[in-house]
């Protein structure tokens, strides 16, 4: 008997691991309500610098929701988080979150999405 009710515990925990892997790659899959306004900001060569680190970034990231993943994000800092990345160097990104626009200027700080879509002429979905 004793043998059954450890194949039985077992048996539920690894089903209980399946779905739990198997709900996460379902929420993962869903589309988020900015995924067209987030594609249009890399389609218009629009950038998104930022660190791990910095508050403001991970701010600007939750604004975005599940459509953060489409952003055209290049991660400045280095792991240890004393330095830039090269990229970062080379474009003197000097704050962040910076947001660079093809025509070269520069917004830094905490943003709202209109001020980006105004910037970037995307258009924000209702």
């Amino acid at each position: 008997m004793k043998g059954n009710g450890v194949l039985i515990f077992w048996g539920i925990l690894i089903a209980i691991i399946i779905l739990g892997v198997g709900a996460s790659f379902f929420v993962g899959a869903q589309s988020g309500k900015l995924d067209t306004f987030a594609t249009c900001l890399t389609d218009r060569g629009v950038v998104f610098y930022g660190a791990f680190w910095c508050p403001h970034c991970q701010a600007t990231k939750r604004m975005f929701g599940r459509s953060a993943k489409l952003l055209p994000y290049v991660e400045c800092s280095l792991p240890s988080g004393k330095g830039q990345v090269q990229v970062c160097l080379d474009k003197k990104i000097e704050s962040y979150p910076t947001w660079e626009f093809p025509d070269g200027t520069r917004i830094t700080g905490e943003r709202t999405l209109q001020e980006l879509a105004d910037k970037s002429g995307c258009v924000l979905p209702a």
